[in-house]
């Protein structure tokens, strides 16, 4: 009969990092068929939901420092990517949007990851593991700020 090993934290960073590193290569390789960088498509799924974003949350949800993600930004606008307006709550801060080739350009990307995503998981897997990463990050995230 297994007996259950104390809690070592060290196994499931290994773990995890792990996962995150084959799941990054995987994505990238899907990416460089469209052309696009890993943290491009971060902004542009953030920006997919046509709701339009600070920079501030786009920094967030890309993992990028403020500057870097203004670089990013810039290079998408210039491509007609992406756009900025005004926000209108607050003229002080700017939103960006997917202009409509941006878009177009999400969804072909968007395909070509989920096609290269593997079909490995049983159907209720993927749903359990988003609620335990969830969970953990949210976890990790209040722990921190203590």
């Amino acid at each position: 009969m297994p007996t259950s090993s104390p809690r070592r934290p060290r196994d499931l960073v290994h773990l995890l990092t792990r996962v995150e590193r084959l799941t990054a290569r995987r994505l990238q390789a899907a990416l460089d068929e469209e052309g696009c960088s890993l943290d491009a498509w971060r902004v542009l799924a953030r920006l997919s939901d046509g709701q339009g974003h600070h920079m501030t949350a786009l920094a967030e949800a890309a993992f990028l420092p403020a500057p870097t993600l203004t670089k990013l930004v810039d290079q998408l606008v210039d491509q007609n990517l992406v756009h900025r307006r005004v926000d209108p709550l607050d003229r002080r801060r700017i939103l960006a949007h997917l202009t409509p080739r941006g878009l177009d350009y999400w969804r072909r990307v968007d395909r070509a990851v989920r096609d290269g995503w593997p079909a490995g998981l049983a159907e209720g897997d993927e749903e359990l593991l988003r609620a335990l990463l969830d969970r953990l990050a949210e976890t990790l995230d209040a722990t921190a700020q203590v």
